[in-house]
């Protein structure tokens, strides 16, 4: 995995580089607030970016955006010291797929990367129940995991009921926080099958992300929490 780290704290930095190149991730670049970090994600074309959120100039939510919306596929995993909920739901809005803490352990946060890396949203112990109940919300209100899109369809009108049988067990089964692999196994499905049905959930309820996915899976109770 090939990561840009993006905080204004050099010791931060410094530390981040040293626990990832001691884990086999490579880092490609470093930059100190969100507009380097804009050019250097044009440069290097990293595989996932690691953004703080309180810098100078640009933050890392404007940053986010800007980067989402020129590379949408490129990975961006806030580590921040903020545990607001306005940080944290405007970063999932913003197009991050995780939010961690920086008071996480080294081998909590190097086990949330390679959760990554098996397509499991990696969020602090707590972060992704708040997320769950705010899009509860949204959705009492009308609203849905894919509300702040443009696009007419939401989740909440298209229902379970868009999905197969088959669909619906792999969204639980991923909602419970299980790799593909993991998923699979249980499902007695090829990991590579797993990856399909996931597309085709993604694609059917109008998700970018698979956080909005474990979203959506607590928003209609599919959720073992």
């Amino acid at each position: 995995m090939r990561v840009l780290l993006v905080d204004d704290h050099r010791l931060v930095v410094e530390g981040l580089t040293n626990l990832l190149t001691a884990h086999g991730i490579e880092v490609v670049g470093v930059a100190c607030d969100g507009r380097e970090a804009v050019a250097e994600a044009r440069w290097l074309r990293p595989d996932l970016i690691l953004m703080d959120i309180k810098m100078p100039g640009c933050d890392g939510l404007a940053a986010t955006r800007l980067i989402k919306a020129e590379m949408p596929d490129l990975r961006i995993v806030m580590l921040t010291t903020s545990a607001e909920d306005e940080d944290l739901f405007e970063a999932i809005k913003s197009g991050a797929c995780g939010y961690l803490l920086k008071s996480t352990s080294s081998q909590q946060f190097v086990d949330s990367l390679a959760g990554l890396e098996q397509g499991v949203p990696p969020f602090s112990p707590g972060l992704g129940a708040k997320i769950l109940r705010e899009f509860a919300q949204l959705a009492e209100q009308g609203g849905g995991p894919a509300a702040a899109s443009e696009k007419t369809e939401t989740p909440q009108q298209e229902g379970a009921a868009g999905l197969t049988a088959r669909q619906i067990d792999v969204l639980k089964a991923v909602a419970e926080g299980l790799t593909y692999k993991e998923v699979g196994a249980r499902l007695g499905l090829s990991e590579r099958t797993v990856r399909y049905h996931m597309a085709e959930i993604m694609y059917r309820l109008h998700l970018e992300h698979r956080s909005q996915v474990i979203a959506y899976a607590g928003q209609m109770g599919l959720n073992a929490e």
